[in-house]
């Protein structure tokens, strides 16, 4: 029997996943699509992430068509991003790759009957190249800026009292405060995923305001999710934590010269 298996991160994939349909609360970005495909998922449904600049939210899509696995995504102001029992609940398809279609799943669909059709799937296993996703440090005066694609690269002791930035989105994963940022980070910045439904694509900076963490997002629009390098040099900020806020951080500023003049101890 083919199952369905719920994972409100495809960075924590257990062997269950091998064969299985799969509904993730991660963004559905090229980095999601390659760990789907590792851990050999028959079908995979992603959030949409307010599909953002070149559409970076929806990347996976055509990666896994390459490999013949269905793939779709629910609409950000649909459900929750980080919250598998919402998508489950709301979640309408905003997009389906060839595969996917294929087996009758179209936009506006709900995300449960979706995944019901996508049973149906032929199982392909196939090889993905891996996509390079990496840490950057760069050393500054006063705290280093560390440039991670995924927040699940931080690493937990060389990262204490740095500036992480992230290519993650900003919603709470499962809703679990603790994993807004798995470090005492000096601040925390994430893609806002197009903040969507009950606002939760910047879920993490109220959990990063109550530990005295500087959180931000950056708008979707002006930047690739998935890729730190380009929330940093191209992010806009689209909202701003109170502890961000009193550092002088404001919606509407370029990301860079407020990480520097952080990063120098201004």
């Amino acid at each position: 029997m083919v199952e369905i298996i719920v994972a409100p991160t495809v960075t924590k994939l257990g062997p269950d996943a091998s064969g299985a349909v799969l509904v993730t609360g991660s963004h559905g970005g090229l980095y999601p699509g390659r760990l789907a495909a590792a851990a050999d998922v028959r079908a995979a449904i992603f959030h949409d992430a307010g599909l953002g600049r070149g559409e970076a939210g929806i990347g996976s899509l055509a990666l896994l068509d390459g490999l013949g696995i269905a793939a779709a995504a629910v609409a950000h102001d649909s459900a929750r991003i980080g919250d598998t029992a919402d998508m489950w609940a709301r979640g309408r398809i905003s997009r389906a790759n060839g595969a996917a279609t294929a087996l009758g799943v179209v936009p506006g669909m709900a995300c449960a009957a979706a995944a019901e059709r996508m049973k149906s799937a032929d199982h392909r296993s196939g090889e993905v190249a891996h996509g390079g996703e990496a840490r950057l440090v760069l050393a500054r005066p006063a705290r280093s800026i560390v440039l991670i694609d995924s927040a699940a690269m931080v690493d937990p002791v060389a990262d204490i009292g740095a500036i992480v930035v992230t290519g993650s989105h900003g919603g709470l994963v499962g809703g679990i405060p603790a994993m807004a940022l798995r470090v005492d980070g000096f601040a925390g910045v994430y893609n806002d995923a197009g903040i969507g439904i009950d606002e939760a694509g910047i879920g993490r900076l109220p959990a990063l305001d109550a530990r005295g963490i500087a959180g931000l997002t950056v708008s979707a629009a002006s930047a690739r999710i998935g890729e730190a390098r380009s929330t940093f040099e191209d992010g806009i900020i689209s909202r701003a934590n109170r502890t961000a806020t009193v550092l002088g951080a404001a919606p509407g500023m370029r990301l860079t010269p407020l990480l520097e003049r952080w990063a120098a101890g201004e």
